[in-house]
């Protein structure tokens, strides 16, 4: 005798849908055969609730049922059976659930599909807790590659002085997020002018666990009103007084490390270079250069006529010619 699907499901013949979904998700989580996997009376009691189910949440064959009672076809009520039915293949063979998502999502624990999806629990935990105790399981999605941040290309500007003894310098980047950041740059001594410096990750970010690209720093060096460089030769005019380029002298010199006195031959003319050595430029591992001095005399300002007399006079009686190398 056909059992009558009411008492299946355990509801009187007034029930509302939603005292027979309430019977059907409790029974259902009873006796499904995945939660009684050695269990043939369970398996045969969750056929019974799932027939009954379908028949009674649907409007149409609920009615067609109570016309025909147990002499009714759920097969002729309608195309398809329950809208909105999804399948599933358990271990006791494929299953279809008459019910929609957010049925399948409150019969498990969830609270709706998106509560289940966004709260990590719900059906998706349910069934994949299911295949981890069958020894199963779904084939874990690929995890994406590693990928490398982008490089960042910028340029600072450093004093003369900063490149000769090295030190530290302050970079302002731009972000691709448009954000502004500071970083500080440590300047090896010597560093030339066009120089390039590489950052290493400080570039932009990498995705999916990848490493930050680079930062490619070229350096510009700001020129010095007095000195020169050329490799690690500096250069220095270097003005005296026509007294002291005529008696000779003892002068300050300055220099990157620190103040020396040069000695000033009697009689040094303008143009005349002085040695300084190992007072140049000193880059880690490569030897120091020199410094060289080139004398620029300065005549005394506001001479009086009686003084240039006197200065002429004194050069007529030492003719020489200081040009006569002068060549295009």
């Amino acid at each position: 005798m056909a059992k009558d699907h009411y008492d299946t499901l355990g509801v009187s013949k007034t029930a509302s849908q939603e005292e027979i979904q309430k019977a059907y998700r409790k029974l259902a989580r009873k006796y499904h055969p995945d939660m009684n996997p050695d269990d043939a009376t369970a398996k045969k009691k969750f056929q019974e609730v799932q027939s009954a189910f379908e028949v009674l949440s649907d409007a149409d064959k609920r009615k067609r049922y109570d016309q025909f009672g147990s002499d009714f076809d759920p097969s002729a009520a309608g195309a398809g059976g329950h809208p909105g039915g999804w399948r599933y293949t358990s271990s006791s063979g494929p299953q279809t659930y008459p019910f929609d998502m957010n049925d399948l999502n409150d019969l498990f624990g969830g609270g709706g599909a998106a509560a289940g999806a966004e709260a990590g629990g719900g059906f998706t935990d349910f069934f994949k807790n299911i295949n981890r105790g069958r020894g199963g399981g779904s084939r874990r999605a690929q995890r994406p590659a590693p990928e490398r941040g982008n490089d960042l290309r910028a340029e600072l500007a450093i004093p003369f002085a900063t490149a000769v003894l090295g030190g530290e310098a302050a970079l302002t980047v731009q972000r691709q997020n448009g954000n502004l950041e500071t970083i500080q740059v440590k300047i090896p001594i010597g560093i030339d002018d066009g120089k390039k410096i590489r950052l290493r990750g400080q570039g932009e970010p990498g995705a999916d666990g990848g490493p930050a690209g680079d930062i490619l720093l070229t350096i510009s060096v700001s020129p010095h009103p007095q000195f020169k460089r050329t490799g690690n030769r500096l250069d220095l005019r270097m003005p005296i007084t026509l007294a002291e380029a005529v008696q000779g002298a003892t002068v300050d010199v300055p220099t990157p490390h620190g103040t020396i006195s040069l000695k000033v031959p009697p009689n040094t003319s303008s143009g005349k270079r002085l040695r300084i050595k190992g007072h140049g430029v000193r880059p880690a591992n490569q030897p120091a250069g020199d410094l060289f001095a080139e004398i620029e005399i300065e005549l005394p300002g506001n001479l009086t006529e009686e003084e240039r007399k006197q200065l002429a006079d004194i050069s007529n009686r030492h003719p020489q010619n200081p040009r006569t190398e002068l060549r295009w």
